[in-house]
């Protein structure tokens, strides 16, 4: 003979819904707008040569420089980082034997800037370098800004409000917290502007006649995306 179920004392919390303690599911959201903690540069520096050897040092000479215009801004600068470095034969298209034509050579830097005051006028010298493409500037949160926690604990205050209107509404109210998932919380999407100047260029790139960008920094928008699941009591239908 089968054994009564064993009553689940009124108000524990369950996995699952009961007449007595009913589960309630809802969604809490938030979205934060700020103003950018960083801003970074993709700089690509190029040299062009018959000679593979030539080639290196014109690339090398031109990365020295541009090291140097980014190391003189000093505290400005958060970090400074190189990445792919490439020299590229190009062959020649036609006869019968492999031929090299001309020698590629490239270098990409990344620059994380924090004093956007010396934003514009870097952007510009570095445009006005030799064979030097730049891309951005792209705004960023730090990953660590206190925005993004803000946004998460703003979407837990609206998931437990909406979770208490919905017992209201019942006549009942929460009990307790059952699940709380984390689905998402990052920053909006950041648009990049490029910039290109192929132009040879002495000495720090004509600074005197280049002026300094007038750039605006994007705020940023954050996002933070939970489901939660609450307990509550017996409604009064």
């Amino acid at each position: 003979m089968d054994q009564p179920a064993t009553p689940v004392p009124y108000g524990t919390p369950v996995p699952y819904g009961t007449p007595d303690t009913p589960r309630l599911a809802v969604r809490g959201e938030a979205r934060l707008e700020a103003d950018p903690e960083i801003a970074r540069l993709g700089i690509t520096v190029s040299a062009r040569g018959s000679d593979r050897r030539a080639a290196l040092e014109d690339l090398t000479r031109r990365n020295k420089h541009v090291l140097d215009l980014v190391k003189s801004y000093g505290e400005a600068i958060e970090t400074l980082e190189t990445g792919a470095f490439t020299i590229t034969p190009e062959l020649t298209a036609k006869g019968r034997h492999e031929r090299v034509r001309a020698y590629h050579g490239r270098v990409h830097l990344t620059v994380t800037i924090t004093d956007f005051t010396a934003l514009g006028e870097l952007t510009t010298r570095l445009g006005d370098a030799e064979l030097t493409t730049v891309n951005g500037p792209r705004w960023a949160l730090r990953p660590d800004s206190p925005v993004h926690r803000e946004a998460r604990q703003e979407a837990v205050r609206q998931a437990v409000r909406r979770a208490r209107e919905y017992a209201e509404a019942l006549g009942a109210s929460l009990v307790a917290l059952v699940e709380l998932a984390d689905l998402e919380a990052e920053a909006g999407p950041m648009t990049p502007v490029a910039m290109a100047a192929p132009r040879a260029r002495s000495g720090y790139g004509g600074a005197e006649s280049a002026p300094a960008l007038d750039l605006e920094p994007e705020r940023q928008t954050v996002y933070a995306h939970l489901n939660a699941r609450f307990t509550m009591t017996r409604p009064e239908l």
